[in-house]
């Protein structure tokens, strides 16, 4: 317990907080995040929410976009109950603007629809559609992406059009085999350009713990792959997470000293101090979006 409480306060002391307000630079671009995992379970959707919160807390203005299109559930982290999702947009049937849903964390929020994977599917005229709603979304700092979990062709696409993708992994020996798999499919199927890919774990009991793991992740796709990806951090096991699951508000509001809440902010600050993929922000999301099918 004294080597964790140290390793905390070592985050803690590393986590620097954008002051509230701060002003966007003429050069301003979106930074697009993908969160995803190998299987489900692993804690990924709850990630993407405390990350999103995070930078929220940073002064960013952030959009958290439900794209599980199979088993949705950000609504429910956040206990709120959207009246439109992307499906609508999908079938033209709302904007983008529309759908977009402002929360009590400081954060808005783009529901997906559960069991629906149309988008998978859609020709090119559609996407282009879908495409253009999507760029009304040019203001916010941070989009984050919650992806389904697995290698269904949705995931793969999000992952490829994003500007870094963070893959959640635990200690369980499926996880990390899960997380591998994951990693091998976007190797071999994202052809174009490579992926920015950077490891989470997640629920450990120390920091020594994450870091092996994630080690030996990291090594074995080196070897196997010859592909790099980036250690990004870890979150703690901890009660608090299951009692924010029941309670319906994020451990980072429930809780914002608890061992999790520490963890995701030093991961945000850390991701704030490295430079942003030389892209075109939203742009680019877009054109390697659009790209997968034209």
């Amino acid at each position: 317990m004294e080597e964790q409480a140290d390793e905390l306060r070592e985050l803690m002391k590393n986590t620097v907080r954008e002051p509230a307000g701060a002003k966007k630079s003429a050069d301003h671009k979106t930074r697009i995040i993908a969160v995803t995992s190998g299987k489900g379970g692993v804690g990924k959707t709850n990630v993407s929410v405390n990350l999103a919160i995070a930078y929220a807390q940073m002064g960013k203005k952030v959009i958290l976009v439900d794209a599980d299109l199979g088993m949705a559930n950000v609504n429910v982290l956040l206990n709120v109950v959207p009246q439109y999702n992307l499906m609508q947009v999908i079938n033209k049937q709302k904007t983008m603007p529309e759908i977009v849903l402002d929360t009590e964390f400081g954060i808005k929020f783009i529901a997906s629809a559960n069991g629906f994977s149309k988008i998978a599917n859609l020709n090119v005229d559609e996407l282009d559609y879908f495409a253009q709603q999507f760029c009304s979304l040019n203001d916010a700092d941070i989009i984050i992406i919650d992806t389904g979990a697995g290698i269904a062709n949705n995931v793969l696409q999000f992952v490829a059009a994003a500007d870094e993708v963070y893959i959640v992994t635990t200690p369980e020996p499926t996880a990390i085999a899960d997380a591998y798999g994951m990693i091998k499919i976007i190797t071999t199927e994202v052809l174009d350009h490579e992926v920015t890919m950077k490891l989470l774990v997640n629920r450990v009991h120390s920091a020594d713990e994450g870091r092996r793991i994630a080690e030996r992740i990291i090594n074995i796709v080196g070897q196997f792959l010859n592909y790099k990806v980036d250690y990004l951090g870890f979150v703690y096991d901890d009660p608090i997470v299951t009692a924010s699951v029941i309670r319906q508000k994020p451990f980072l509001v429930l809780n914002p000293s608890s061992k999790p809440a520490v963890c995701i902010k030093h991961i945000v600050s850390r991701v704030e101090k490295t430079a942003m993929p030389d892209n075109d922000g939203l742009s680019s999301f877009l054109k390697k979006f659009i790209g997968k099918k034209h």
